[in-house]
């Protein structure tokens, strides 16, 4: 556990799924509170997820944030400044799309504000969601009800920053990893798959902490001056980067262990504790 701290940090980033929005859907009012009242005091508050920005809930928006860390840390913006942004050269997004495909996998390609899929994994979706209503999985960190993707005919290829994939076949994550070797920046997902696998793919150095450093360089601000909260093995980066990085309760255990400290989960005022302790809201 870090050591306390003199003063308060005068920014915090959230992630989206897993720790403001549980199940996909729900979100603690305590978490409002928090949010509001923290900038109210002068505090910053941004979201950093692995979402598009097009696909944030407007139930998250409507909170009021000072900036979005999005798609895994392809981009950034401080208030309507983009301060990072990176999208896939043509070659290397061919190749991914090949090992989706050469493996069967479902896959989603992500640029700033849209998601794209082929028919295949469009109904693959719709169908974990219908199992997700009826509890045959546990929804932690799906899609939320509604979540659609557009045809990957539609899909803009020199704008896309980031994949997704998965299946219900085990091991696909550590496959890719073996056959990209550090072509690319690959991680665990957070689509509860029993028995499957599903990961995120992103170009290597594009994660979120590298473009938290991006923001903080903008703002004039200090890794010391900052927490962040997550719950997916895409906040890794995150955690390290800022003074203080705080897992969710409903974390896997051994991401817990990669944190500074843990908060309660979602819905037992996760991210209001976490603020609380740390002096964004008495």
């Amino acid at each position: 556990m870090p050591p306390e701290r003199s003063s308060s940090p005068k920014i915090a980033f959230l992630d989206v799924d897993g720790t403001i929005l549980d199940h996909g859907r729900r979100i603690a009012p305590s978490t409002v509170r928090a949010v509001r009242e923290a900038r109210a005091a002068g505090r910053l508050v941004y979201l950093c997820t692995g979402r598009a920005a097009g696909h944030i809930p407007q139930a998250v928006l409507d909170i009021g944030f000072d900036g979005a860390v999005t798609n895994g840390g392809a981009f950034a913006d401080a208030g309507d400044v983009r301060v990072h942004q990176e999208t896939m050269p043509r070659a290397e997004l061919d190749a991914l799309i090949a090992h989706f495909e050469k493996h069967d996998l479902h896959y989603l390609l992500q640029s700033d504000k849209r998601v794209y899929a082929p028919a295949a994994t469009r109904a693959a979706l719709v169908q974990h969601l219908q199992a997700a209503r009826v509890g045959k999985v546990e929804p932690q960190t799906s899609p939320q009800e509604g979540f659609s993707a557009e045809p990957i005919e539609d899909a803009p290829l020199t704008e896309i920053a980031k994949a997704v994939f998965f299946t219900e076949q085990p091991g696909a994550v550590d496959r890719a990893k073996a056959e990209f070797g550090g072509r690319f920046h690959i991680v665990r997902g957070s689509m509860p798959l029993p028995g499957g696998s599903d990961g995120e793919v992103g170009l290597p150095g594009t994660t979120k902490g590298a473009a938290i450093e991006k923001v903080l360089e903008h703002l004039g601000l200090d890794r010391a001056d900052a927490i962040g909260i997550g719950d997916s093995w895409n906040d890794i980066e995150m955690f390290d980067v800022c003074g203080v990085g705080i897992a969710m309760g409903n974390a896997d255990p051994e991401l817990q262990k990669l944190a500074d400290e843990v908060t309660t989960t979602v819905l037992e005022d996760g991210i209001s504790t976490a603020f609380a302790r740390h002096g964004l809201v008495e």
